[in-house]
């Protein structure tokens, strides 16, 4: 990984994170290279990280053996289809909802005679913070070790895992694509309740996000089931019960399995309409 060298078309927030991480984890600077067309952002990384950058796109293709799509999703089909990429190269996009095949073809590859190698991955804006949440999915052509190059780079950003499949990738996009948003609505709706009960906004918000950081951190480092976990500390006739039952009467449930089928059918339809 120490000697593998990375560009980055686009130099947003998501390039920058990952840049950071990566650097971090103990990348030479030296091996990396961004280029992007906004001359602030480029100034902005080279100062910051030490890296090489250039506002030409091929130059980055030309100096990486893997190429990190780090742009909007409705501009990356322009950017593929003004480079010559290398055929030798891992091409790794973080643009949210477009294709592989779609990719490879931008690229200049028929659909019948498809070499490059390409993934495709789908993180989340705790990336911007180092603890996102990252599925991949790669193509046919895709060696292991690009593979392994794929994973190491959205690790520094947080959870990678892998999709066989790539319809999968709506799933993905519906439950930690979108899925912060859920978790800070919910948020919301605390401090509001809260400081209708009488708290201040300043202490319902602490208090309200306090809790949701413990619940997850709990969800994530004791070796139990969220519903065990849940059960744990709802005592029978108490007050977490009662709270508990007033969401399922509501229906909570269900409203949360019609909320995670709108948003990965709606990926299904985007996937449909900027892959094009």
């Amino acid at each position: 990984m120490n000697n593998l060298k990375i560009g980055f078309i686009g130099a947003g927030n998501m390039a920058r994170s990952l840049i950071g991480g990566l650097i971090a984890s103990g990348l030479p600077a030296a091996n990396l290279h961004a280029s992007a067309p906004n001359a602030e952002h480029l100034q902005a990384l080279a100062e910051d990280f030490g890296i090489r950058t250039s506002p030409d796109n091929q130059a980055t293709v030309d100096h990486s053996e893997v190429i990190v799509f780090s742009v909007k999703p409705q501009v990356l089909k322009t950017v593929c289809q003004t480079i010559e990429p290398r055929h030798d190269s891992l091409y790794l996009s973080v643009a949210a909802g477009i294709p592989t095949a779609s990719i490879a073809h931008w690229l200049g590859q028929a659909d019948s005679n498809e070499t490059l190698a390409i993934i495709r991955a789908m993180p989340n804006t705790p990336a911007l913070l180092q603890t996102g949440a990252t599925a991949l999915f790669a193509n046919a052509h895709t060696k292991e070790s690009q593979r392994e190059s794929a994973e190491a780079i959205m690790r520094a950003v947080g959870l990678a895992l892998w999709v066989e499949n790539e319809a999968q990738m709506d799933a993905v996009t519906a439950v930690s694509g979108s899925g912060p948003a859920y978790y800070f609505l919910f948020m919301e709706a605390m401090i509001e309740a809260a400081q209708a009960m009488g708290l201040s906004e300043q202490t319902a918000r602490l208090l309200t996000v306090q809790t949701a950081f413990g619940a997850a951190k709990m969800a994530l480092e004791i070796d139990e089931q969220p519903a065990t976990l849940r059960q744990n500390v709802t005592s029978p006739g108490g007050t977490t019960e009662r709270a508990i039952q007033t969401f399922q009467q509501g229906g909570i449930e269900k409203l949360v399995s019609e909320a995670l089928t709108s948003a990965q059918n709606r990926a299904r339809e985007l996937a449909e309409e900027l892959g094009k």
